[in-house]
């Protein structure tokens, strides 16, 4: 039988009378906090919550005035005139609180990033890069660094993205995807400069860093086909199938071109052929029709087609295969056809569309870098689809 400690019964209440006193005194401090704030600073929330930003910030230069010593107020406000475009005011505001002596560590680190975020919006990264540097040893290096990151990005300084990534590796984010990018980005330039195997090394450093990068082996693959080395060109293409057989499709142009050099155009097109049996969402459709009906004619497009909308059903299959039914049909099909086609195209024009899967920012042209939101590899490279649904 277990025995009952009765002292224990004797403490309870003792328990019970401290948590009351404590709720108390959190409820009479938040009462008097609530006291001493303006009844207009919960309008501007009010309107703050409800999208209602211009008056919100009426509201909060009306309080700013008649409680000028309001740290937190002062910077809400300098945040609301950069959210509204008026940067010169944002920037005025933020110096205007970092001249006061009262402020803690804390406080001047944040209002310095936010003077620093001012002036990246202004454009005038140099005075941004500065303000951001002088963080580098506090407690808010790490956001600072990232503000740097985005600042290089903007600017192209790859090298110094690179070294301010490696900065910003923890558990939570490697940077491989963005850093593989970076020498990617620095490999175009010493193209463009047409020192090729400079631009070799940084797609071998992007390799390092990750192996799945798909443009690297893209872009060495266009370096090969450049130099004449067709099989070592479709080789690298080849590799991207191997970490996801999706951005093969960015490369099958490249691809046929090369057995095209080798006079094995047919050869390439079977290839091409086999992946997309084994891989019906591979965005090659058109391409391989396009050029079955330059070299064997139109039975066998037709045929392709057909055979790809019986595998996968959608609907640019089914635009498609209209499209090539319009070439066979005969004379008097041919208006109602081509009504079914124009109207099948007005409707689906979104499936020729790549997608940003962070912002939803779409673009006939894939970008490895979205110039909606600025994220890198967000693009499926299967118009029409997010990479989510791939």
């Amino acid at each position: 039988m277990i025995e009952i400690q009765f002292w224990w019964l004797a403490i309870l209440p003792v328990f019970f009378g401290l948590g009351w006193l404590a709720a108390r005194v959190d409820i009479k401090h938040v009462i008097a906090e609530s006291h001493s704030l303006p009844l207009a600073y919960f309008k501007a929330v009010n309107h703050l919550l409800a999208g209602e930003i211009n008056k919100a910030i009426d509201l909060y230069i009306d309080i700013a005035k008649k409680h000028s010593e309001t740290i937190e107020l002062q910077a809400t406000l300098g945040q609301l005139f950069r959210r509204r475009g008026e940067l010169e005011r944002a920037i005025r505001m933020h110096q205007k609180i970092l001249s006061r002596r009262e402020l803690d560590e804390n406080q001047r680190q944040q209002i310095q990033l936010e003077l620093a975020i001012d002036f990246i919006k202004a454009g005038l990264f140099d005075r941004a890069e500065t303000i951001l540097h002088d963080l580098a040893n506090t407690d808010s290096a790490r956001l600072a660094r990232k503000e740097l990151l985005a600042i290089y990005q903007q600017e192209h300084e790859w090298q110094k993205a690179i070294a301010t990534a490696e900065l910003l590796r923890d558990e939570s984010h490697s940077y491989q995807l963005e850093i593989a990018q970076f020498y990617c980005e620095l490999a175009a330039e010493s193209l463009i400069r047409a020192q090729h195997d400079k631009a070799i090394n940084e797609l071998e450093l992007a390799l390092k860093e990750h192996r799945q990068c798909a443009r690297a082996h893209l872009m060495l693959g266009e370096i090969a086909f450049t130099k004449g080395c067709f099989d070592l060109a479709i080789e690298h293409w080849l590799k991207i199938a191997t970490h996801d057989v999706h951005y093969l499709a960015l490369a099958a142009r490249f691809i046929l071109n090369a057995y095209r050099e080798k006079n094995q155009l047919a050869e390439g097109i079977s290839l091409l052929t086999r992946y997309v049996q084994q891989n019906p969402e591979l965005d090659v459709i058109d391409l391989i029709y396009e050029q079955l009906l330059a070299t064997t004619g139109i039975d066998a497009a037709y045929e392709f087609v057909r055979e790809r909308l019986r595998e996968n059903p959608s609907m640019p299959g089914l635009r498609k295969l209209l499209e090539a039914h319009l070439l066979v049909a005969p004379d008097e099909q041919k208006v109602e056809l081509e009504i079914i086609s124009k109207l099948l195209h007005d409707n689906t024009r979104t499936y020729s569309m790549y997608y940003c899967n962070e912002c939803g920012f779409k673009t006939r042209q894939f970008f490895w870098h979205c110039p909606g939101c600025n994220q890198w590899e967000s693009y499926a490279p299967i118009r029409g689809k997010s990479r989510a649904a791939v």
